[in-house]
């Protein structure tokens, strides 16, 4: 069985490690601890390895965050991966630093990347990993603290947070989605 876990994020040097990045930083961190390496594909870098019997295929697209939408659709369809068996880590600044919250479907909450995925799949009953990056900006600063970078405190905890992350979507393919929001929410 085949799964699609998409780590949103933008490409490019001055996008690397921000916090509107932390799905590509939660992949890579998949890939290291997997020993597998990403290759340029069409729509973004590309990944796989096993869990068990279960066939993953980390995906970081290329496509920018607004139009993320369009590497999913041609991963899903080039790989005849259902709907249920896609999953997307995407940072939230409605949670702290590092906490994850998995849920089966719902609203963008104004993320422009989920928006995108949304319109391109015709559906909000995707599977996703909302990953704190905390909200500590003043008001009308939200851009600027999404691409900035996280702060050396958390930046220590961030490894330990993206383990945290990397179990969780083992889980969700493993054991499906109420076994991992059981498991993982709020840890």
């Amino acid at each position: 069985m085949k799964y699609l876990i998409v780590g949103l994020g933008n490409i490019g040097a001055e996008y690397q490690g921000t916090r509107h990045n932390i799905g590509f930083t939660v992949l890579d961190a998949f890939a290291k601890a997997s020993n597998i390496s990403f290759s340029t594909q069409r729509y973004g870098d590309v990944a796989q390895t096993r869990v068990k019997n279960k066939q993953l295929i980390l995906l970081k697209p290329s496509t920018y965050m607004n139009l993320s939408g369009e590497a999913v659709r041609y991963w899903m369809q080039k790989e005849n991966i259902a709907l249920e068996n896609v999953l997307i880590i995407v940072d939230d600044i409605a949670l702290p630093f590092g906490a994850i919250r998995l849920r089966g479907k719902g609203a963008d909450g104004g993320h422009n990347g989920l928006k995108n995925i949304a319109s391109c799949i015709q559906s909000t009953n995707y599977a996703r990993l909302r990953f704190g990056v905390g909200s500590d900006f003043p008001k009308g600063m939200q851009i600027d603290y999404v691409l900035g970078h996280p702060s050396d405190e958390e930046l220590a905890i961030l490894p330990e947070r993206a383990n945290v992350a990397i179990e969780a979507v083992k889980a969700f393919c493993l054991s499906g989605l109420s076994f991992a929001m059981t498991n993982f929410n709020n840890k």
